[in-house]
């Protein structure tokens, strides 16, 4: 992906609350999620999976997938068990990502990690549980929505997680790891796939379970990829700006591994300047919906103001 060089207004919508609006899908998110993993035999694995899945975090994933589904002409309840399996999903990445042979991290989201708290084997199997579960969870749960989207949306989902998608990115991310000649081709790599593919298919999967139009599919997925890789930016960014206590895990952790980042190669001002001109793009795919992209346009917004 190349990025943009001019800069773009990354100004909020100041006539959607997003506040609000976000307060209000979290709890409905939250609620989901609690209810989508009861404990029971063999009690260990649900208890592990639930301490990071219900661990809070922006949910920011699943409020996307809810907020393209009503774009679209949807509702949130056909969104739903999507946007769960969707942070079921993201919940295993980070499980993986926080194990001793991948960033070794004994922190997320202000808690211990799972590997921490349950073990090491524990941790590797609530993250496989979250990941197959998810797509039992969109197949079963998903309601008043045609089976054909439903297919297209599982079939989505699985590009956006697999070798293709996330976990391409991740070895590629592994691979680069204390290397200093890593190109910016490469590190867009890493992040299209590592973290967009992800954000993108919930985005893309809200839309198709509302039946949008292959149009309105490209150019939502153009939103998405541009606000994906403007989010890892300012991830990059609060890396090293902010502190433990502000992201809830181990700041500097980039520096230390010695991986090569946005601000490594721009610097923090024009990483700021690229982040702000990616949301300005995808914020133009959206002209086309009006009013109706009010919600998806103050999370572009946010993604470039947000403090971690």
């Amino acid at each position: 992906m190349v990025l943009a060089t001019e800069m773009g207004s990354s100004q909020p919508e100041s006539s959607f609350d997003l506040s609000t609006y976000l307060a209000k899908r979290k709890e409905a998110i939250e609620v989901a999620l609690d209810s989508a993993v009861p404990v029971i035999y063999p009690e260990k694995i649900y208890e592990a999976m639930r301490y990071s899945l219900l661990a809070g975090g922006k949910r920011l994933r699943p409020i996307l997938c809810l907020a393209s589904c009503e774009l679209a002409g949807g509702t949130t309840s056909m969104a739903m068990p999507t946007a769960c399996a969707l942070e079921m999903i993201h919940t295993m990445s980070l499980i993986h990502d926080d194990l001793p042979a991948m960033d070794n991290d004994d922190y997320r989201r202000g808690k211990l990690t799972n590997h921490k708290v349950y073990g090491e084997d524990i941790a590797i199997l609530a993250g496989d549980a979250l990941l197959t579960y998810a797509f039992e969870f969109i197949a079963t749960k998903t309601e008043n929505v045609p089976p054909q989207q439903v297919l297209q949306t599982i079939a989505h989902v699985g590009r956006a997680a697999g070798a293709g998608g996330l976990i391409g990115g991740q070895v590629v991310d592994v691979e680069s790891e204390g290397k200093t000649d890593v190109s910016l081709e490469t590190l867009n790599y890493i992040h299209a796939h590592k973290t967009g593919a992800l954000l993108e298919a919930c985005v893309v999967c809200g839309a198709i379970l509302a039946s949008a139009s292959e149009a309105d599919l490209q150019r939502l997925s153009r939103f998405a990829k541009n606000i994906g890789l403007a989010f890892q930016i300012i991830d990059d960014i609060l890396d090293i700006t902010a502190t433990q206590e502000e992201l809830g895990k181990t700041a500097g952790k980039d520096v230390q591994a010695g991986k090569v980042t946005y601000p490594s190669l721009w610097g923090i001002e024009e990483s700021r300047r690229q982040a702000s001109q990616l949301v300005a793009e995808a914020k133009a795919q959206l002209a086309v919906f009006g009013s109706k992209a009010l919600p998806l346009l103050a999370i572009a917004d946010f993604i470039t103001s947000r403090s971690n």
